[in-house]
């Protein structure tokens, strides 16, 4: 039986608005704001029925994990687990950030471009050993996912901190620790994992097991924050990847890949929908595949901003499915026995019959990324496919096409990319598949995707 996790980094702390380096200490304690964002987490989940609730032991989160428990209906007890305890940074701990960045200039550097070489010499009473911050709170989160992923649970609430809840992400999808800070976790954000069994090894390298996908990613809309704003000297572009809105073969489970399908009313509802979520973002540019279902959800989204010109890239069109394409999933079973298996358990394997194999989706998908990041500035669109995003999602973190299955897009949802050190640096993903403003609720309850 599949696994649902929800995970949730604490509210507001006295620390956060200090701009204090926080880590294991534990006097730091949610603000006003704190406590009210929790509640309002509680409000979001409080349809949900949850068979555990798990919480670290620090105040900060143990007081967010209490009062999202108080607005839920007949809820397990919290309990607490010592490998949610958050980064472990004794030297810093406490610190302001520009008092550390005035302190270790050098350190706070490294921990910047390189955080998973970060290294501190910690004094112990056997005397003076070196301490990686972030390699170690990887190991912790690979111990911390068998303690919870049993058959008995279907729907667990974990209530943690910033590093801890990047790395808790992390190692479920295979993500290396060269990547912690590709990864955004605001206060009170949701993020959703689904586990289907056999759970994968979470021996600290990646090994195929069973699924685990990222629904979403760091919601915030629960808040009344669409999503994160830019940073400080924030110098390259932002980039708000959609999926297209629902089509009819969407709704019927067809595969349509390179058919030039167009969006199908609800799918216009949907793209009407994204377009009212996003109608007071300014927009300097806008991206679409040529195909008609992308292309006529980001028209839809333009109708609220007139003065930004379409742009149409083949190079985001949807995988070719080959003779998959106008097919259900019986007849593809029908016609090429074992494959359609295959296709759900190793996608990386898989040639489509007369179509394309995810290597050559994830190179032209590389190509045409970086062709618009290097072209554009500002904040826009880019309107594609299920497996377009998919593929661009995975090369954020270096993934291989293995891990296709690791993201979920769904119809007319809002992914949100970028690029704080402009187009060579770096990429932060801040949230990922945002659905509220189609379902009106944290889940994703969009029609199936990569057909």
């Amino acid at each position: 039986m599949s696994t649902r996790v929800i995970l949730v980094r604490h509210g507001q702390s006295t620390y956060n608005i200090e701009h204090r380096i926080q880590g294991r200490l534990d006097a730091s304690v949610l603000t006003e704001t704190g406590q009210n964002t929790a509640r309002q987490v509680g409000k979001a989940l409080q349809n949900l029925k949850f068979d555990a609730i798990y919480s670290s032991p620090l105040q900060r989160a143990k007081q967010t994990a209490e009062i999202i428990h108080s607005c839920l209906d007949s809820p397990p007890p919290v309990q607490t687990k010592e490998n949610l305890r958050e980064i472990d940074l004794p030297l810093w701990a406490g610190m302001l950030r520009e008092e550390v960045i005035e302190k270790y200039p050098e350190d706070y550097s490294l921990w910047k471009k390189h955080p998973h070489e970060l290294c501190m010499e910690v004094s112990t009473p056997e005397g003076q050993i070196k301490h990686f911050p972030v390699l170690s709170l990887f190991d912790q989160a690979h111990k911390f996912w068998p303690e919870i992923l049993t058959s008995a649970h279907k729907t667990i609430l974990v209530v943690a901190h910033n590093g801890i809840n990047r790395c808790l992400i992390s190692t479920a999808l295979g993500i290396q620790p060269s990547y912690y800070h590709s990864i955004q976790q605001s206060n009170c954000g949701i993020n959703i994992l689904n586990f289907t069994p056999p759970y994968p090894s979470f021996s600290g390298e990646y090994k195929p097991g069973g699924a685990v996908q990222l629904e979403s990613m760091n919601l915030t809309t629960h808040i009344g924050e669409k999503f994160p704003k830019p940073r400080d000297k924030h110098k390259g572009p932002r980039l708000l990847l959609v999926r297209h809105g629902e089509t009819d073969w969407n709704r019927d489970g067809k595969f349509q890949g390179q058919i030039d399908v167009p969006l199908n009313d609800n799918g216009r509802v949907q793209a009407g929908q994204a377009a009212e979520f996003l109608k007071d973002v300014h927009l300097d540019f806008a991206v679409s595949s040529s195909m008609l279902r992308p292309k006529e959800t980001a028209e839809i989204i333009l109708q609220h901003h007139p003065d930004v010109e379409l742009n149409l890239y083949d190079g985001l069109w949807e995988i070719s499915h080959g003779l998959w394409e106008g097919k259900f999933e019986s007849e593809i079973e029908d016609g090429f026995p074992g494959l359609l298996k295959q296709w759900k358990e190793f996608p990386e394997t898989v040639q489509m019959p007369e179509g394309e194999n995810l290597r050559q989706v994830w190179e032209r998908a590389l190509v045409t990324w970086q062709e618009i990041i290097q072209s554009v500035s500002g904040t826009g669109i880019v309107v594609a496919h299920d497996a377009i995003n998919k593929a661009i999602l995975c090369q954020l973190f270096g993934l291989e096409p293995q891990h296709f299955w690791n993201f979920k897009q769904g119809n007319g949802a809002v992914s949100v990319i970028d690029y704080p050190q402009g187009p060579d640096g770096p990429p932060v993903l801040e949230v990922m598949n945002i659905t509220s403003h189609l379902s009106g609720g944290i889940l994703d309850k969009t029609a199936a995707g990569a057909l």
